[in-house]
């Protein structure tokens, strides 16, 4: 068996030690939680790994995967990796590194990045339409990137920080709540109270599809929704429109 076959023939694996890495053979080794940035000719998407070798890895994600497909997989900001996927099923594939690593002591340096002051989370470009819903109204919005913690935006309004709301993408009813991290001009960053389901972010094609204005959230029309919005002297948002329900 190699690295990159599919030791588990579409079984779920064996419960995983709290060790946080597991020696496996072949020079296997199984990450737990360990999430990648996978870029691909047209899409980019937050996936699973489920293990890592000095050879390949092997990705789960619910999204069409071919064989043959080369990969961008940055594991975090510093450290990526290319490579060719060589198998594809039910939802999981095996990558083959273009060029070997030493799977260990990457995996050591990933911990110690992740542990380090200023790390940030992976996150997605995107040009997406949102929604942000506020106290007093909503705001549309283009979003610019996203991660599970958090997600850069561009809007009109200048918005507070520290202010409440909850952000609203496209295609998705649920929303998901998040505090004015910062604000500079048009530019602003949100962090989110909890951390955004990784699912969702699999495909950022599949996210931007749905335009969110023109879709309904919590079964009301969005684009009946959207308050006409000036900002005071001191930069407080007022509201001239109904609010969503």
């Amino acid at each position: 068996m190699n690295d990159l076959s599919d030791p588990d023939d579409g079984r779920p694996t064996d419960a995983i030690p709290d060790t946080g890495v597991e020696r496996r053979s072949s020079n296997r080794y199984r990450a737990i939680c360990r999430i990648a940035r996978v870029t691909r000719a047209n899409d980019d998407g937050l996936w699973l790994v489920r293990n890592i070798s000095d050879g390949g890895l092997q990705l789960a994600a619910d999204v069409p995967m071919s064989v043959g497909e080369m990969v961008e997989i940055a594991l975090s900001e510093k450290v990526k990796v290319n490579g060719r996927i060589v198998w594809a099923r039910d939802g999981r594939c095996g990558v083959a590194f273009e060029d070997k690593m030493d799977a260990a002591a990457t995996l050591k340096a990933l911990a110690a990045e992740q542990q380090a002051e200023g790390y940030r989370a992976l996150r997605l470009p995107i040009d997406a339409e949102a929604i942000l819903v506020l106290r007093d109204g909503s705001l549309p919005i283009d979003l610019v990137n996203i991660s599970q913690q958090g997600a850069g935006y561009v809007c009109d309004t200048v918005l507070k920080p520290g202010s409440e709301l909850d952000l609203v993408l496209p295609g998705e009813e649920q929303r998901c709540r998040a505090l004015v991290r910062w604000s500079r001009g048009k530019r602003g960053g949100l962090w989110f109270t909890q951390p955004f389901d990784r699912a969702v972010l699999e495909s950022i094609v599949r996210l931007s599809e749905v335009d969110v204005r023109k879709g309904e959230i919590g079964g009301a029309d969005c684009s009946a929704s959207l308050p006409s919005v000036s900002t005071d002297a001191g930069g407080h948002t007022a509201a001239s429109a109904r609010k969503l329900h």
